[in-house]
């Protein structure tokens, strides 16, 4: 662990040194969607939001952030040749490991190539942060699925994003685990941003009833206020979606969980928000998270 958050503390400080924050003149929103337990839905929910902003006009990029179980690829049926590992070594331009996903959304295979982060020269890291700008180029928006859980590596993805949407679902072991999501986060970073999704909720009551079930621990014992995205149906539409490797919201556009979603595309469009950090910032925020949060 110790030379992981040395690498990534040399990775940030060359991102610095060589580009400086200010060199691009557009940055990218980013936002980290991640889960306290694995198998509530997050990189469903992850994909058909993107495709949902797609069609209100955004330019999205779907990062596949999750270096051991990612499975965007196969979510959306289709096996891509190349990763950011293949850019990371030489290999291939950042604009080859891009894939066109549906209506529109792009995607980017993660993988191993995340990990190899950890490994990379200072020679290599100019080159890599250099070709960072074709990627900023691309999108508004950039949805980072991270992995589930608790470890060092998601802790750090997601907190090096400009905002979290933490996914869960109203049983009670989903919400305990969505809870020490929020609260190490916080301990880590008070000023962390959340927004939480309910996922496979029965009725606007049960998303209610769960959103209040969370709020009244996160007002106990981390003193905040849960701030709420909106929650998804539970709809027979997504299973059937899952099984054919295509969106819901694409197969099924009226159907009651694409209408949530799309409420929630709408919803994150009309926040006002600070300027994002685009992707040279969130290299460097992920080299002092990855480090323990600490002085550089």
């Amino acid at each position: 662990m110790a030379d992981q958050a040395q690498s990534l503390r040399d990775l940030a400080r060359g991102i610095r040194r060589d580009l400086g924050l200010g060199s691009l003149v557009r940055r990218s929103r980013i936002w980290a969607v991640t889960s306290g337990k694995g198998g509530v839905g997050k990189t469903n929910f992850a994909i058909n939001l993107g495709v949902a902003l797609r069609g209100l006009g955004q330019r999205v990029l779907l990062f596949d952030a999750d270096l051991g179980l990612g499975n965007v690829d196969i979510a959306l049926g289709f096996y891509p040749r190349y990763n950011l590992g293949h850019v990371l070594r030489g290999e291939r331009e950042m604009e080859q490991v891009v894939e066109e996903g549906p209506s529109g959304l792009r995607v980017v295979a993660g993988g191993s190539g995340l990990g190899e982060l950890l490994e990379l020269s200072p020679a290599r890291v100019r080159e890599f942060t250099g070709r960072l700008a074709s990627l900023e180029e691309m999108a508004d928006v950039i949805f980072l699925d991270t992995g589930a859980g608790l470890s060092n590596t998601v802790l750090s993805f997601a907190l090096a994003a400009d905002e979290i949407i933490l996914v869960t679902t109203p049983e009670p072991t989903a919400l305990a685990d969505a809870y020490a999501v929020l609260k190490v986060a916080c301990q880590r970073q008070p000023s962390v941003t959340f927004r939480v999704v309910f996922n496979r909720v029965k009725d606007t009551g049960d998303a209610v009833a769960a959103a209040g079930r969370l709020n009244a621990v996160s007002r106990r014992f981390l003193g905040r206020e849960v701030d709420v995205l909106g929650h998804i149906f539970d709809d027979p539409h997504v299973p059937r979606a899952v099984c054919r490797q295509e969106p819901f919201f694409t197969l099924y556009p009226d159907c009651p969980a694409s209408r949530c979603v799309e409420e929630m595309a709408r919803k994150l469009t009309g926040l006002s928000a600070g300027r994002p950090k685009g992707l040279l910032g969130f290299f460097r925020d992920l080299g002092r998270w990855a480090g323990g949060g600490g002085e550089e």
